[in-house]
């Protein structure tokens, strides 16, 4: 059976040592005049290298190269009130200056696996490489969730490369998943802000 296509961004599952993820995340702010892209739950961001008037340090949205500092877990119009992904009256951050500041809440530990749905190319990522370094591609949100995704073969080869942003560690096991389009992967941040990107080993 083909895997299903319901891309959603990065969303964390688990710790490195395979303790599951237990829903800790850090409160970020994006600037009222930051209008260069939409944010959504599930979107991977870097450090704007500023703060709200309050000290919160801000963030935009991240690349498919260069250092991360995290993934979006929650997004308000205010430090009060930030929706989660149990929460479906959420609404996307859009591309355009706003009133006032946004906040979100950003799983910013290094540590942290995530997954996230391979995209769909003619050379799809196989068993081989598993253990490798490859990156995401942006994608357009779905009006609540990120729309980011893996790189296929097709749009990235994995290398051992330390300074390649993402790891991939292995498929997500759970019925319906397998390799090929859409593949549900796990992948570590390699490239971190509180962290040191590492090359591939025993490939």
């Amino acid at each position: 059976m083909p895997n299903s296509n319901r891309p959603s961004g990065f969303s964390p599952v688990q710790y490195l040592n395979g303790a599951p993820w237990n829903g800790q995340a850090r409160l970020y702010s994006i600037a009222a005049a930051y209008a260069a892209s939409a944010l959504a739950i599930g979107d991977p961001v870097i450090s704007s290298g500023s703060a709200d008037a309050n000290g919160v340090p801000g963030i935009v949205i991240g690349a498919a190269t260069g250092a991360l500092r995290g993934v979006i877990v929650g997004l308000g119009s205010n430090e009060g009130v930030i929706a989660n992904i149990n929460n479906p009256n959420s609404i996307i951050r859009p591309a355009a200056a706003q009133a006032t500041d946004w906040y979100a809440m950003v799983v910013d530990d290094p540590n942290v696996l995530f997954e996230i749905q391979e995209a769909a190319g003619t050379v799809q990522i196989a068993a081989t490489e598993m253990g490798l370094n490859t990156q995401a591609v942006q994608g357009a949100n779905s009006g609540y969730l990120s729309g980011w995704q893996l790189q296929s073969v097709t749009g990235f080869t994995p290398v051992v490369t330390a300074t390649i942003q993402l790891r991939l560690m292995g498929l997500v096991r759970k019925i319906g998943n397998g390799f090929g389009a859409y593949a549900k992967q796990l992948v570590k941040i390699n490239v971190h802000e509180l962290g040191t990107g590492t090359g591939a080993l025993g490939v």
